[in-house]
């Protein structure tokens, strides 16, 4: 007959006694997918701003292209330059910041009116919808230098086809007027930056509506609310997430933008649609003052990202106190 040993009991663990803890080991795959995003950010990103800002403490004109580290240092000398509105040097670029911000503002609101104009009208279902929402991507589809290029050619005074409708179709000018220079220029600008960027407010905005449950506008219909009420009460308050990043998107494109002018109007902008892109394009590879050039995107850099930053503590303080 085989008899058990009963096991005597098993002491507790002490509770002050730490317990080892078996480390997992992180396996590397994340961070060797993250090895030619990063060597991108460098390459496209980080070291040009730093050759940017490098370029911006040194007196590199024409003088100094063929050796560019034996450029003087001058230190913050293209800074004052720059930001002097006392020289002729400073009024023009402060000119240009005046334009480029006038032009945002315009371009900026315009594209998210007709975005959302477009997005809620085409919310409910009917036919044609589907056709409709294509033709309204178009431009945004469309290359940027072949869209800006066919403006070109329609905005040309003696060929261009919106003189020979307003000339010669419907005779409501008598003298064939002048769109891509004089004071029309800047209007032709808007026009065009705007035909540009509302597809993607209109993209945006359509789908955030898709995010907004039906409930909250049955609920308000029922409360007697009209179509401006449910926009103002449901609508815009529901798509908050979506504006602040819609807006600052737009923003930045927009002061930024260097291909629509540069095509529309070539190398020289005119005065009225001079933009600050334009401007230190012409400072940096026509003057050949480099240097300046470089102060003055750095410069542009600070304000686009000071802005950024207040306007996403402002939107973001907004939404937490709501």
């Amino acid at each position: 007959m085989a008899t058990t040993i009963a096991a005597p009991d098993e002491a507790p663990p002490d509770p002050g006694t730490p317990r080892r803890r078996k480390r997992r080991r992180t396996p590397a795959l994340p961070y060797l997918l993250l090895i030619p995003a990063i060597v991108l950010e460098l390459a496209v990103h980080v070291i040009p701003m730093l050759t940017g800002i490098w370029m911006s403490l040194k007196e590199l004109t024409q003088f100094h292209i063929r050796n560019w580290s034996g450029a003087p240092f001058v230190g913050l000398d293209n800074y004052k330059v720059a930001l002097d509105f006392n020289s002729a040097t400073g009024k023009e670029l402060l000119h240009s910041f005046w334009v480029t911000a006038a032009c945002t503002i315009l371009v900026v609101g315009l594209s998210y009116a007709l975005g959302l104009a477009a997005a809620v009208l085409l919310q409910r279902p009917f036919r044609g919808r589907a056709l409709l929402r294509t033709l309204f991507l178009t431009p945004y589809a469309l290359p940027v230098y072949a869209g800006v290029i066919i403006w070109s050619f329609l905005l040309q005074r003696d060929t261009g086809a919106l003189n020979h409708i307003l000339v010669d179709q419907l005779h409501l000018v008598d003298e064939r007027p002048f769109w891509l220079i004089g004071g029309n220029s800047f209007w032709s600008l808007v026009i065009v930056m705007v035909w540009r960027h509302w597809p993607f407010a209109f993209l945006c905005i359509m789908a955030g509506l898709q995010g907004i449950p039906q409930d909250l506008y049955e609920a308000a219909y029922m409360d007697g609310a009209g179509f401006w009420r449910r926009l103002r009460a449901v609508t815009l308050p529901m798509l908050g997430p979506v504006n602040q990043v819609l807006l600052l998107v737009l923003f930045l494109w927009t002061f930024n933008d260097f291909n629509t002018p540069y095509v529309l109007f070539g190398k020289s902008a005119p005065d009225q649609a001079d933009l600050i892109s334009i401007h230190i394009y012409e400072s940096s590879f026509v003057t050949w003052n480099f240097g300046l050039g470089s102060a003055m995107s750095v410069a542009l850099l600070l304000f686009l990202s000071v802005v950024s930053g207040i306007y996403l503590f402002l939107t973001r303080k907004a939404r937490a106190d709501a």
